[in-house]
């Protein structure tokens, strides 16, 4: 008989596509995965907070003021009235590997000494119990052999205040504080410390580039503004003390620099000067000498008042050109010619030629004598006027040289927070709790999507097999084997006796229904139970089923015909004298097999003794002479056999039996299980009724072809 109406109709609801409700059901059936995941990401995260090292920031502020330059440059900023200064620069030369050498040197970084904590934890236990390890200061080592990627080190021990040993190259040296400490490979002078004896400390050895390197990468530089000239310089550590000390002589490493940097460009412009005046003076010289001679010559030509203004505008023209020529040898040095202060210059020295011009057509047309004179006195009037402004310059470099500040400035010395910025406590915690639940959601999923088992009884109708029950997994029973195995006793209960008003026996009495239909239209009275593999419920079914069918008024026997492994007896409260193996070896007769269950109000025949012939014995004639006898006798004979895919009993058996179902196990027996099972079946000239799917857990992503049609049965009562 088929399926009804109503179980279809929720199969095949149940088996669509794999769509966002069947997954969140899948979620919440894993929600024991999901909690126990959480938890060990929780845990694992609280010990990270608890355990890892604080990390501190200490912070300062630096302002970059405008770049005036020299004495030379005193009034670039006339040129580019609304130039800012650049701290792109800046930034780079604070983060360069010349500062942080200089520091590192400084503050003798290349050393690194630590305690010798346990591995992992021991620092993290030491700052939670207050334990306090004492330290060691040491102002010089050397190890040999160190590289940037290798970094040597050694063992130190305190043996008291005056003493130690080190533990280096597999030998033991001792060592005097204050005196250097010299062996092969190594040097190292201890001066002082602070410690209990048998305090061990960590001593290790670094290049200054690798120093350097770990300095930077905990250095970092943030303009507060595009180009405000303000910057906010951070540095991160887990020693508060040194990390202070640490910014500030980068700080004042960076203002050295800028100053020293500053003092070599007025040195550099000195130079250039000192080369310059003897030249200048002497061209002066020269065209005072011509000027005089020309005079003379012309018996002492005197300029007139158009020459004259002539002459002094010519004279300002060369004395603004001049000072522009001084700046550009200036400006060269920083910037190219596209940049908008090169270009600026440029364009001023045009418009001044451009004037030069002017007043030299204007010169043409004067007497000979006249230009004449006014070229000598212009040459004088500009050396004359070169030649001041060089000394002036000189004595404005001296003074710029001896008193460099430079353009930087600290705003604020480093300040280090009282709260540590590293670990986030609540974030890592937070961090740990969605981990937890992505990869245990993560694992679900998979699990579900890697699952071979049947899971649906579409999966079976669509291969043309009928499925006659659906039984699920019965949680009283699970809970009483479970009790009763912690107790000693027998850990086996009939269901159908001991809980009648279970979801898995209700399931049972619809399948007695649907068997009652099936049965009338069979060649015979006997119903084979099978399955695939071991484990499937097949007992279960076959015992349950038969008490069921003897409480509707059935004559009923069932023969545990599983001479193997059969269990039937412990369900049914049967101790194993003689059984199905006596009778078909000729040691006994059917009626001295047969127990007669009053409980139950059936007969039952037990495997027997364990013969080493089982599929023979179910080939004989007397296997053919039993069905026989016994089919007339009972209205309902409930055969129970061995697994199909283990053995060969099964396919015999079911050339005798008028009906067969195949007990299928939810999310453990594989399609490919079944279909291999029947066609074994038809090959040995048996055929499958249908399939009972046995043990359906309850889940959410499948409540509606798993119970939902549970509730038109369950108001069904025994007959």
């Amino acid at each position: 008989m088929m399926l009804t109406s109503i179980e279809n109709k929720v199969r095949n609801e149940g088996s669509e596509g794999y769509d966002i409700s069947r997954i969140v059901g899948e979620i919440l059936d894993g929600w024991k995965l999901i909690l126990s995941v959480c938890s060990i990401f929780l845990i694992l995260s609280i010990c990270y907070v608890l355990f890892s090292t604080p990390v501190y920031k200490a912070s300062a502020i630096l302002q970059i003021e405008q770049n005036q330059g020299n004495a030379i440059l005193n009034s670039l900023n006339q040129i580019l009235p609304d130039s800012q200064p650049l701290t792109g620069p800046e930034i780079s030369i604070i983060q360069s590997n010349m500062i942080a050498s200089r520091v590192v040197s400084d503050l003798n970084l290349q050393t690194s000494i630590e305690p010798d904590y346990f591995p992992i934890f021991g620092r993290g236990w030491d700052r939670l119990f207050g334990v306090k390890r004492g330290s060691v200061e040491i102002s010089d080592l050397f190890i040999e052999g160190t590289t940037t990627k290798n970094p040597k080190k050694l063992i130190l021990t305190v043996i008291d205040k005056d003493h130690y040993k080190v533990e280096f190259n597999d030998k033991e040296i001792n060592g005097v504080v204050g005196n250097a400490l010299i062996s092969d490979g190594l040097t190292i002078k201890v001066d002082k410390i602070s410690a209990n004896a048998g305090a061990t400390f960590v001593v290790k050895y670094l290049t200054k580039l690798r120093a350097a390197n770990d300095l930077l990468n905990n250095l970092d530089v943030a303009d507060q503004g595009k180009d405000s000239g303000i910057l906010r310089v951070t540095f991160t550590g887990t020693d508060q003390n040194k990390i202070e000390s640490i910014l500030n002589k980068i700080n004042e490493s960076y203002v050295n620099q800028n100053v020293e940097r500053q003092a070599a460009q007025d040195t550099k412009s000195l130079e250039f000067l000192k080369n310059q005046l003897p030249e200048v003076r002497n061209e002066l010289d020269v065209a005072e000498d011509k000027l005089n001679e020309y005079r003379k010559k012309k018996d002492s030509v005197d300029l007139s008042l158009e020459a004259k203004s002539a002459l002094d505008q010519l004279v300002n023209i060369d004395n603004q050109l001049n000072e522009l020529t001084f700046k550009e040898a200036e400006i060269s040095q920083l910037y190219t010619k596209e940049h908008p202060t090169y270009k600026s210059l440029l364009e001023k020295r045009k418009t001044l030629q451009q004037e030069e011009d002017a007043l030299n057509k204007k010169i043409s047309s004067m007497p000979a004598t006249q230009q004449g004179v006014l070229k000598l006195s212009r040459d004088v009037e500009s050396g004359r006027a070169v030649y001041m402004q060089l000394l002036s310059r000189q004595q404005e470099l001296n003074i710029a040289k001896n008193s460099a500040i430079g353009n930087v400035r600290i705003i604020d010395s480093a300040i280090v927070g009282v709260d540590p910025v590293k670990p986030n406590k609540v974030l890592v915690v937070l961090m740990g709790l969605v981990i937890g639940l992505i990869l245990s959601i993560g694992l679900i999923i998979l699990r579900n999507a890697l699952r071979i088992g049947l899971v649906s009884p579409q999966q079976l109708e669509d291969e043309g097999i009928n499925v006659y029950a659906s039984i699920p997994e019965s949680t009283w029973l699970k809970r009483n084997i479970k009790n009763k195995s912690k107790g000693g006793h027998n850990s086996h209960a009939l269901l159908a006796i001991d809980n009648p008003a279970d979801m898995s026996v209700e399931a049972i009495r619809s399948l007695r229904t649907s068997l009652h239909f099936v049965m009338a239209e069979a060649t015979n009275n006997i119903l084979m139970i099978s399955g695939s593999t071991e484990n499937a419920g097949k007992t279960f079914v076959s015992a349950n089923l038969a008490v069921l069918a003897a409480q509707a008024g059935k004559k009923v026997l069932i023969v545990d015909a599983d001479m193997r492994k059969g269990t039937a007896h412990n369900l049914l409260g049967v101790e194993i004298k003689n059984g199905l193996s006596d009778i078909l070896s000729g040691e006994k007769k059917l009626e001295s097999v047969i127990n007669r269950l009053e409980n139950y109000n059936l007969d039952f025949i037990t495997r027997g003794k364990i013969p080493t012939n089982p599929s023979e014995l179910l080939m004989s004639d007397r296997m053919q002479e039993f069905i026989e006898e016994i089919k007339n006798k009972y209205t309902l004979i409930i055969i129970d056999t061995p697994p199909v895919l283990s053995v060969t009993d099964a396919e015999i058996v079911g050339a005798y039996c008028g009906a067969n179902m195949h007990v299928v196990r939810y999310e453990v027996n594989t399609l490919k299980e079944i279909l291999l099972s029947r066609s074994k079946f038809q090959k040995s000239g048996s055929f499958l009724t249908g399939c009972i799917l046995n043990g359906i857990t309850r889940r959410s992503s499948r409540y509606g072809y798993s119970y939902g049609y549970y509730g038109h049965n369950y108001s069904e009562v025994p007959d």
